[in-house]
C-alpha cells in the first residue's frame, strides 16, 4: 500500500428508530456531505483500490453517496470496524495494505480520528495539520497518507466539507 485514506461518515442523526447506534442513519446533510467527499477525493485522484467500511448503517449510507465518484467499486463492510481503535485500524492496514496500492477505511471516531493524529505526529506533518485534526475529525473529513517502503506515513492532506464551499 502506498496510500491510506481515512473516512469519516457523513453527518448522522442523533437517535435510530431501534435506538440502537448501529442504526442510525445519514441525515440531508450527510448524505451531501458523503457525495461532496467521493467528489474531492476523485478529482484529487485518490482512487481506492479496496474500500474496507463499518458494517454500521450510516457507514452504508456515506458508501451510497461515495460510490457514485468510483463506480465499479465494491466495499466489504465488516462488524469489527464499527467503532474499532486505533489499534485494531492499524492491525487491518497491516493486513489488507499490502494487497492494494490505496486502501480507503470508512468508519467512526474516534478511532479514526486518534489513528489519523498518530499518523501525522509519526509522518511529522507540519504543526497546522496536528493541531487541525486535534479539533476533530469532521462528518465526511478524510485524512490522507502516503507510505514509504518502510512502512513510514507521510501527510498528504486534510479535507473537511467546510472546505469544498
Amino acid at each position: 500500500m502506498n496510500r491510506l485514506i481515512l473516512l469519516r461518515h457523513g453527518d448522522a442523526e442523533r437517535d435510530a428508530e431501534s435506538g440502537d447506534d448501529f442504526d442510525r442513519c445519514l441525515t440531508d446533510l450527510g448524505r451531501r456531505e458523503s457525495e461532496g467527499a467521493g467528489m474531492t477525493l476523485s478529482e484529487l485522484g485518490f482512487t481506492p483500490d479496496l474500500v474496507l467500511a463499518s458494517a454500521a448503517v450510516r457507514v452504508r449510507e456515506t458508501w451510497a453517496g461515495v460510490s457514485s465518484s468510483f463506480p465499479g467499486l465494491e466495499p466489504r463492510f465488516e462488524k469489527e470496524l464499527y467503532l474499532a481503535e486505533p489499534g485494531f485500524l492499524r492491525s487491518v492496514i497491516a493486513l489488507r495494505g499490502p494487497t492494494c496500492g490505496t486502501l480507503m477505511i470508512i468508519g467512526h471516531n474516534p478511532g479514526l480520528q486518534d489513528l489519523a493524529t498518530r499518523l501525522l505526529i509519526e509522518g511529522g506533518a507540519p504543526s497546522s495539520a496536528i493541531s487541525r485534526i486535534r479539533t476533530g475529525l469532521p462528518t465526511a473529513g478524510a485524512a490522507v497518507f502516503l507510505f514509504d517502503d518502510h512502512g513510514r506515513p507521510a501527510y498528504d492532506g486534510l479535507f473537511y466539507p467546510r472546505d469544498r464551499h
